[in-house]
């Protein structure tokens, strides 16, 4: 769960960071930082679904 929620984060602050250079007129942005933005929240979302339903599934055995 705790990698889950770093990656989220952190795809989130590239989100941030992406939107905050565009508005400051910047087109052409790292190709890491737009894999960042678009794919660490998925996989974090992803993840993080993932742990709570193990951990829903490991309470009732």
């Amino acid at each position: 769960m705790p990698l889950a929620i770093g990656l989220f984060a952190v795809g989130v602050l590239a989100i941030i960071v992406v939107f905050v250079l565009f508005a400051a007129g910047h087109s052409d942005l790292p190709v890491a930082l737009n894999v960042a933005a678009t794919y660490l929240p998925a996989i974090g979302l992803g993840l993080g679904i993932i742990a709570v339903i193990r951990k829903a599934r490991q309470k009732k055995s």
